[in-house]
């Protein structure tokens, strides 16, 4: 097939691309460079790699990107809340008016994969379960327009979205600013760990079971088109403490103290069903512990390397 990845030298889209060129797909990438990565750089050997430079707040490059592709990932986006909060117009812009134009050029018979966030969900009692059908409640400027570009997309129905939970795991350009890379990363450098309003749950996912799924919906997109889905890990829906003490037992060197007084301005609170994207015959298997000790490994070289420049 012919891809179009928008935002592919990204956390998600770098490892996104290896695993499509390794399948034996073509793949075409548009991205603004914003961070100025490199994390393409080992594909440019492979003639089935293509990049645009360019931005998709502009219409006429992203038509140009379409020409001739079977199925779009638009990944380009302002990830995070801080990040948004400091760039508002360029998060409306990026996250929403994007996939707003993209619809309106994108063909029928091409598929769009569209991964959004659970973070949708908002504030709720960390007690009962999130499923599709739970209303959808952003306190953040990224969620709501997450959550818009979502509605778009599905009515649309030129799209499968899925919600993702908080994703895990090394990449070729990998964030430390996730919670569970974060969480890794400070109890590695700084051997301690603070946490505030420890009670607070989230669901989590490794980034390569993101990667598997989104091969799973290429391959079967026609049976699940214009429906979301979250994607988590059944056994990851955890509170910030259970995290924590969960990096403890893997990394004994840290020591962890709640502050009872502090409040956490992320009032996020919510656990999240997969379900119904299990009953359709997508399970994602790599554990939180073993994603930890990755981290730990990712932590410990990263640290080297900023240590000694």
């Amino acid at each position: 097939m012919n891809i179009l990845v928008t935002g592919g030298a990204g956390y998600i889209g770098s490892l996104l691309i290896d695993k499509l060129l390794s399948d034996g797909h073509n793949v075409r990438v548009l991205d603004i460079l914003r961070f100025k990565q490199n994390s393409l750089d080992q594909f440019c050997y492979n003639d089935r790699f293509e990049f645009i430079y360019g931005d998709v707040k502009c219409e006429k490059t992203l038509i140009t990107a379409l020409d001739d592709v079977d199925v779009i990932f638009p990944l380009a986006c302002l990830v995070g809340a801080p990040l948004c909060d400091k760039f508002p117009e360029e998060a409306q812009a990026v996250n929403l008016e994007s996939i707003k134009t993209l619809v309106k050029n994108v063909k029928y018979n091409q598929r769009i994969i569209y991964p959004t966030t659970n973070s949708g969900y908002g504030t709720k009692s960390g007690e009962e379960f999130c499923t599709e059908e739970t209303p959808l409640d952003p306190i953040s400027l990224y969620g709501r327009t997450k959550v818009e570009a979502e509605e778009v997309l599905l009515a649309s129905n030129k799209a499968v979205t899925l919600r993702l939970a908080t994703v895990f795991g090394t990449s070729y350009r990998t964030r430390f600013d996730l919670m569970v890379n974060d969480f890794v990363y400070r109890a590695v450098k700084e051997k301690k760990l603070v946490i505030y309003e420890g009670h607070f749950k989230r669901n989590f996912i490794h980034i390569r079971d993101v990667i598997d799924c989104f091969i799973f919906i290429i391959d079967n997109f026609e049976k699940l088109r214009g429906e979301a889905f979250n994607l988590g890990l059944d056994s990851a829906n955890i509170s910030k403490l259970e995290l924590a003490n969960m990096i403890k037992s893997e990394y004994s060197d840290v020591d962890i103290s709640c502050d009872e007084y502090a409040i956490d301005p992320d009032k996020r609170n919510y656990i999240v069903s997969n379900k119904k994207l299990a009953d359709r015959g997508f399970i994602a298997k790599r554990d939180l512990r073993s994603g930890i000790r990755e981290m730990i490994k990712a932590s410990q070289m990263t640290i080297v390397r900023e240590t000694n420049i």
